[in-house]
């Protein structure tokens, strides 16, 4: 059994507030030279979606002991989230423009020196076990808090990641989400030539998860997804996102020459402003 969305389904057009967002990673990537633009663009909703209207934390407070708990498991579309955090509040704007740079506050993944990061990652597979930590935590402590972890399809070749699932579902750890950047694409190929996932969101169900698909692209079908949170109050709650490596311009999208990209030429820069002209 195949999952019931395929990558085609992802077609929700790009508002203007998606393409603010990904015209500040643009700028990002004119000014520092480096980074992982693909893995970027394709979280740029679901990361959207959970500050916007999802997370509860105050960037005033970045160790509130009551906020929510966010973990970008795959590290390296942290553009994405750089980009939020600074839009939130949690450090100044002009440390973007600084990305990968000597002394800078912000590199290539995250790391939990910089406010609002839950935890370092990087090295694949680490940010589920490490979510499943903190959601068990809450229950300990008697809290109310939420966890919720990104991760990236590729990183479920990982075994950890399995094995956190089955740890999860084992302590009916209802206050944990996982949602999956179900690009099929991962750093040298597509993700069914590389190592399948197929049959993928019944791999989670058998694991004991409550699944839901949703096009990664479409706000709205996000949010009401997410709303509906936990999907069943004795299991972990999994969101297989589908969605389109480098969405968001002709030049990136699904294109694996932008994994990870040094130095945009000034053609490039110009051609993808244009293209994320918002409305």
């Amino acid at each position: 059994m195949e999952s019931s969305l395929s990558v085609s389904d992802s077609t929700a057009e790009l508002d203007g507030r998606s393409k603010a967002l990904r015209r500040v990673i643009v700028e990002m990537m004119e000014k520092c030279g480096r980074g992982h633009v693909g893995a970027g663009f394709s979280l740029v909703e679901i990361l959207r979606v959970l500050y916007d209207d999802v997370l509860k934390f105050d960037p005033a407070r970045p160790k509130w002991s009551e906020r929510d708990r966010c973990i970008l498991s795959k590290g390296h579309g942290c553009l994405a989230l750089w980009v939020m955090l600074a839009e939130k509040g949690y450090f100044p704007q002009e440390e973007l423009f600084k990305f990968c740079k000597t002394g800078a506050l912000l590199g290539g993944h995250p790391e939990i020196t910089v406010p609002g990061v839950e935890a370092s990652t990087g090295a694949l597979g680490h940010g589920l076990p490490i979510g499943v930590g903190m959601a068990l935590n809450a229950r300990i402590e008697g809290s109310d808090y939420r966890t919720f972890v990104v991760v990236g399809d590729g990183e479920c070749n990982e075994g950890s990641i399995w094995e956190a699932a089955l740890c999860a579902a084992k302590h009916k750890l209802s206050n944990l989400t996982v949602l999956v950047d179900y690009n099929k694409h991962q750093s040298y190929g597509l993700v069914s030539e590389v190592c399948p996932l197929e049959p993928f969101a019944p791999k989670w169900e058998a694991f004991g998860c409550a699944v839901r698909e949703v096009d990664g692209h479409d706000v709205e079908a996000l949010r009401s997804t997410l709303a509906a949170l936990p999907f069943d109050p004795q299991k972990p709650s999994v969101i297989v996102c589908h969605t389109h490596k480098g969405r968001g311009t002709s030049l990136t999208h699904n294109n694996m020459k932008w994994h990870h990209k040094t130095k945009l030429s000034a053609e490039e820069v110009v051609a993808l402003y244009a293209e994320l002209e918002a409305e």
